[in-house]
This record gives structure tokens, C-alpha cells and sequence, in this order.
């Protein structure tokens, strides 16, 4: 039987939100195909009208998962204000906590790095977000804007990994706060 094409693009959404869910929660071996179709209320069978191989699934996630965050400063400010604002948003005990809806980058940033296959959509992800933070917000000068943004960037994904890491609340927490205390200083 076939589907409408609207139906069966939705459902296609569906099962690409659960696996980026599920995947920067768990990592890629933490969950399987069968449990990411049953997040979406459908059965295993299905996913392979919509995917060859778990391998296409995740790649697929993990263009969906940059797709819709690679923008993330849009809601800033762009003044010194907006920057301040959008690095203590991200290093929040808030953005901490929810690793299913957080940072592709801190979530699953280690596991591409042994997977050559997910480099590619990674190397765009980064390089987007870094040019999307020099474009928006103020630097010390234009010629350093990429650097200075750079340096930022890896310095809050260095500090969310290390904050979701750690067992101890008041030193996760502490992390983030001081991290973002240093890049926010006049």
C-alpha cells in the first residue's frame, strides 16, 4: 500500500527527530533502528522504505541535527550583549541536562571522531556555526573575528563535555560557570 507523499515525508521527520534524540542521548551503539521506530510509534519494518542501513539513517540525523541548530546565534543579539547572552545560554545546567535536544557538538563530537564516515557533515556543522558566530557578533577585530570565534566555540564544548561528564553537580556546575565567566569579561 502506498502512502501519501505528505504522510510519508512526515513520518521520514519523525523517524529522523527520534534518531537525533536518541542518538545524542545514547550515542550511535546506545540505541538501536528498533527502538528509535518504536519512539515514533511505528514498527521496524517501515524503516527501510526510508532508509538502506542504520549508517544512512545516522548520517541522515546527523544532517538534520545541523540543519536545524547550525543557526543557533539567530537568537542572540548581535552586540557584545547578545554574545554574553548566547554563551551562558549554552553553558547552562539547562542545556547540560538535556543532551537529547543539546549541542551536536558536545553530545557526539567523540564518537565522529572515530567514525571517518561522519566527518564530512561534522567538519560543515563546525565550520558553519563558526562562521555564523564571527558574521554575528562583535570581536576584537574583523581580521580575528574566525579566530577569536574559533577559540569560543571550543571552549564551550570543551566545558559542556567536561560539565555532562563529571558526577558532581557543583563541579559540573562550576565548569560552566567559570568558562563562561572567561569568555564573557570585558
Amino acid at each position: 500500500m502506498r502512502y501519501p507523499a505528505a504522510e510519508t515525508a512526515e513520518k521520514h521527520t519523525r523517524i529522523l527527530e527520534a534518531a537525533a534524540q536518541a542518538y545524542r542521548q545514547k550515542g550511535f551503539s546506545g540505541v538501536s533502528v528498533a527502538e528509535i521506530m518504536k519512539a515514533t510509534g511505528l514498527t521496524h519494518g517501515p524503516f527501510y522504505n526510508h532508509f538502506t542501513s542504520k549508517d544512512a539513517l545516522i548520517s541522515a540525523a546527523l544532517q538534520h541535527i545541523s540543519d536545524s541548530s547550525v543557526n543557533l546565534t539567530d537568537g542572540f543579539e548581535a552586540s557584545g550583549k547578545g554574545k554574553a547572552d548566547f554563551v551562558r545560554a549554552y553553558l547552562s545546567e539547562a542545556h547540560r541536562n538535556d543532551s537529547g535536544k543539546g549541542c551536536l557538538m558536545a553530545s557526539l563530537g567523540p564518537e565522529i571522531a572515530r567514525e571517518p564516515a561522519f566527518k564530512p557533515t561534522f567538519t560543515r556543522h563546525v565550520t558553519g556555526v563558526i562562521a555564523k558566530m564571527a558574521e554575528r557578533f562583535p570581536w576584537t577585530s574583523r581580521s580575528r573575528a574566525k579566530k577569536e570565534a574559533l577559540r569560543t566555540l571550543a571552549a564551550m564544548v570543551g566545558a559542556l563535555v567536561l560539565a555532562r561528564a563529571v558526577d558532581d553537580d557543583e563541579l559540573a556546575n562550576e565548569i560552566l560557570s567559570v568558562v563562561a565567566d572567561g569568555l564573557v569579561k570585558p
